[in-house]
Formats: C-alpha cells, structure tokens, sequence
C-alpha cells in the first residue's frame, strides 16, 4: 500500500483520532479511552471519546506553547517531527504525573492518558492553571531511543 492511499484510507476509517497515538504504539502509555486499529500491516489508534480527544488536544496545545523553548521551535502549528512530538507526549505526561505523584518514582508507562489529564484538570480547577515548569523539565530531560548507529 502506498503512503498516500493508507493516509486517505486511514483518515476515512479513524476519524476520531488518538492525539498519544506515538506514544501508545510505542508503549510509553496507555489509554482508557484508545483502541487500536489495523489497516494492512500497520497500526493505529482511535479515540472512543470526543470529550477525550478534545482535553487531550487542549492540554497538548497548551504543552507545546509553554514548552516551545525546550523544543526549539517558535511555531505552535508546524508540524513536529517525531522525536520532538514524542518528547512532548511522553514528556508532558511524565511531568504531568510528577505534579499529581510528586512522592513517587515515575513509571516506564503512563496508564490512562484521559485519567491523568482529567485528574489534573480536576485539580488545578482546569488546564490553564496547572504548573508549566515540571511539565517543561520533563518534556527537556526525555530522550527517546537513541539513533542506531548505521554501518557503511
């Protein structure tokens, strides 16, 4: 299958998106609300809840314009390239859980991204009010896989 048929085919079949797909096929977190899809050989992942995809796509907002220092970018649009998107997910939700388990050690794998956000967002009485710099320390700190090294 071509790219650009399985991004169409991908698009009519997932419309409701998951905003941590990277992250949850990588398994750095899982989602009460996600579930995986196949098209071909490949994966995906689709959102069960419009209230879901949306707070998640609020708070990655707000991630991504408070940390766009540590990405090194200026643009909230443009699209990240995957080593910066990954930082960004998996690092928002390490800081995130930091924040909300400040006495314990951060797990290898977030569970429920929809939880976590909803937990905070309880909390901090909404999203505009959580505290920014952890989140953006951890978001800074995560490395992702190092690069193979490639023979020649």
């Amino acid at each position: 299958m071509d790219q650009d048929a399985f991004r169409r085919t991908y698009r009519e079949i997932n419309e409701r998106f998951c905003v941590y797909e990277k992250s949850i096929l990588s398994r750095k977190c899982t989602c009460s609300k996600a579930k995986k899809l196949n098209i071909a050989e490949r994966e995906g992942v689709h959102c069960t809840s419009d209230e879901a995809q949306g707070q998640c796509m609020e708070f990655l907002e707000q991630l991504r314009h408070h940390a766009r220092f540590a990405l090194k970018t200026n643009d909230d649009r443009a699209v990240l390239p995957h080593g910066k998107a990954m930082r960004l997910q998996v690092g928002g939700l390490r800081g995130l859980y930091v924040v909300l388990h400040a006495d314990q050690t951060i797990p290898e794998s977030i569970e429920d991204v929809f939880g976590l956000i909803s937990r905070a967002r309880e909390e901090f009485e909404g999203l505009d009010n959580l505290p920014f710099q952890p989140l953006i320390q951890q978001v800074a700190a995560y490395k992702g896989r190092p690069r193979s090294k490639r023979k020649t």
